[in-house]
């Protein structure tokens, strides 16, 4: 019962989330117009959650409620096409050595495994930062490249487990007797069997790589000013949070329930494909 109130709790959250970022934008003010004369109390101050301004402004007079629904969409298209990385990369790595084996098998395993014993967020800071440096800084493509070069590992390991349990099946040893090629057996009879369990990691993994945007655009290595990010809009809050509270409140609160969206979603499917927790 819980696992369906968090399933259904987590996909109410990402059709109000998905939904705010697709048409959002087309409903609200411009995010980086600035209203110095309007948007700014008589001593310069951010004003208040309020009529003229849903959430308030910020330091530069700009409507927080526009910056956030226009951060959404940003954060959303960077974690998903990172995540959308990370799937191929993942995928080819897990496939290949479960259905090779033996010592391609181990030797892509033990790369996947010096990945992994390296701290997720620094490795991608420094990505971040050295891909920054070659000329990229105006886009947002270093942030895309280095979160789906960081993140594809789990997806890689759990199709690997997956795959290996596969390609001993029956129905894979005929298709092989029968002189199918292996990338016929792989997109034929595996790649099918473990689609759904690869959604559900794929969400867990999108639910990673939003709050590691958040972090990178935090510390000033996501997409450049003047566009909108949830974690910049901390960044810049950060020095309001006591005279102005709903600067850090604001995208902090929507960081949250976008992790925790996509996160229940994830674990709803996992426990959906996954005939381990189905047996709980």
């Amino acid at each position: 019962m819980s696992r369906n109130w968090g399933a259904l709790a987590g996909g109410v959250l990402l059709v109000l989330l998905v939904g705010l970022a697709a048409v959002g934008p087309h409903l609200t003010r411009d995010p980086i117009a600035r209203d110095i004369e309007h948007g700014l109390s008589a001593m310069g101050a951010p004003l208040p959650p309020g009529d003229g301004a849903l959430l308030g402004t910020d330091q530069l007079g700009r409507d927080v409620w526009a910056r956030l629904v226009a951060g959404a969409g940003s954060s959303l298209a960077i974690a998903g096409l990172a995540t959308l990385l990370a799937l191929v990369i993942g995928l080819a790595v897990g496939l290949t050595a479960g259905y090779a084996g033996g010592r391609v098998d181990t030797i892509l395993m033990r790369f996947v495994d010096l990945v992994l014993s390296f701290p997720f967020l620094m490795v991608a800071i420094l990505l971040a930062a050295l891909l920054r440096e070659a000329d990229l800084a105006s886009s947002t493509l270093p942030v895309i490249v280095t979160l789906g070069a960081v993140s594809w590992t789990t997806l890689a390991r759990v199709v690997r487990a997956k795959a290996l349990t596969l390609a001993a099946a029956d129905h894979v040893t005929a298709a092989r007797a029968l002189g199918a090629t292996p990338a016929r057996i792989v997109l034929r009879h595996i790649l099918p069997n473990v689609a759904g369990l690869v959604a559900a990691v794929a969400l867990l993994a999108f639910a990673q790589n939003l709050l590691a945007e958040a972090a990178l655009s935090y510390l000033g290595l996501g997409p450049p000013p003047p566009e909108a990010s949830w974690g910049r809009m901390l960044y810049e809050g950060r020095p309001y949070y006591r005279t102005a509270p709903h600067l850090v409140i604001a995208p902090g609160l929507a960081i949250v329930l976008a992790v925790v969206a996509f996160h229940l979603a994830g674990e709803a499917l996992r426990a959906r494909f996954d005939p381990a927790e189905r047996l709980r």
